[in-house]
């Protein structure tokens, strides 16, 4: 008697996962043949014609079959600008002043000499032993550690720093024989 009833609960569990089986494969195959890779609902697509697309969406939609070649002897809003000056300053010394915009310029600074910001650049110190310089008791922000660095005290290498105000800057630590390799970016003067 129980094993009759081992075996057709066994039909009845068998039967039941056949027919389960096979509405789950129904529903599964309806669902996918729409969105099979290379049906013509998912095609599949090659490099360049994504990166026409591409180009296409940055350019404001322009195909790029129909967008012409232009030379502009105007510069671009985006295009940087280098301004290069040379004079005495009171004290006799000559001093370098270069503005710049977006893009990021390796200055060397020499024992003695001051890297003094504009307001708004950014330097990026990454050779050398360098401090603040600071005429007041403010002076730079360490973005990557989140702290502000005041006259006199140490930069860290490879640290992004903000100068929020200009006539503030890095030096060369002083008894250091060495200069500094320093990334720029915004405008700046070496003094």
């Amino acid at each position: 008697m129980k094993s009759r009833y081992k075996v057709s609960l066994a039909a009845v569990l068998l039967g039941g996962g056949i027919v389960a089986g096979s509405l789950m494969n129904n529903s599964v195959n309806g669902a996918s043949s729409s969105g099979q890779p290379g049906t013509a609902d998912d095609p599949v697509v090659t490099k360049s014609y994504v990166d026409q697309k591409i180009a296409q969406a940055i350019k404001g939609g322009e195909s790029a079959s129909s967008t012409k070649t232009t030379t502009s002897a105007a510069p671009t809003p985006n295009a940087t600008s280098n301004t290069t000056t040379s004079g005495a300053s009171s004290t006799g010394k000559a001093s370098t002043t270069v503005q710049q915009t977006e893009e990021l310029k390796v200055v060397d600074v020499k024992p003695g000499q001051k890297l003094i910001a504009k307001a708004g650049a950014e330097f990026i110190l990454r050779n050398g032993y360098a401090v603040v310089y600071s005429m007041d008791a403010s002076g730079a922000i360490d973005i990557t550690s989140g702290t502000e660095i005041v006259h006199n005290q140490a930069v860290e290498k490879n640290h992004l720093l903000s100068f929020p105000r200009e006539g503030r800057g890095i030096q060369v630590k002083e008894g250091q024989k060495f200069g500094l390799v320093v990334m720029v970016r915004g405008g700046y003067t070496v003094q």
